[in-house]
């Protein structure tokens, strides 16, 4: 795995959106064996802390797994759907303007039920 960092974002940013592109570009692929944190770290001369930082973020993000004593593998590229998105936002939107559940669930059986 080749991380140039260019400084145009923070050292973590930039490793971060490296390891996401090479996920999504199927470069590493779910279940492929990361470099640790330390290993990484001494490649790009950084501070283990900042690649830490930046693999956390992408475990919080369900990208990564970090498994003790074992490494840290990669989970598969993060679906970005828009429409769910959408969809999911604008369901809080109704929640928040007071529609049940079972309001909204009956609306969706409607709208399936028109095609």
């Amino acid at each position: 795995m080749e991380i140039i960092l260019t400084g145009r974002k923070s050292i973590y940013e930039e490793i971060k959106e490296t390891v996401e592109r090479y996920i999504a570009l199927g470069v590493i692929k779910e279940g492929d064996r990361l470099p640790s944190v330390r290993t990484l770290a001494l490649k790009l001369g950084i501070n283990p802390n900042t690649v830490a930082r930046a693999y956390y973020a992408l475990e919080d993000e369900g990208i990564l797994r970090s498994i003790p004593k074992k490494g840290v593998f990669a989970c598969g590229a993060k679906k970005h759907d828009p429409a769910r998105e959408e969809l999911k936002a604008k369901l809080v939107l109704c929640r928040d303007a007071g529609l049940t559940k079972e309001d909204a669930l009956a609306l969706v059986e409607e709208v399936f039920q028109e095609n």
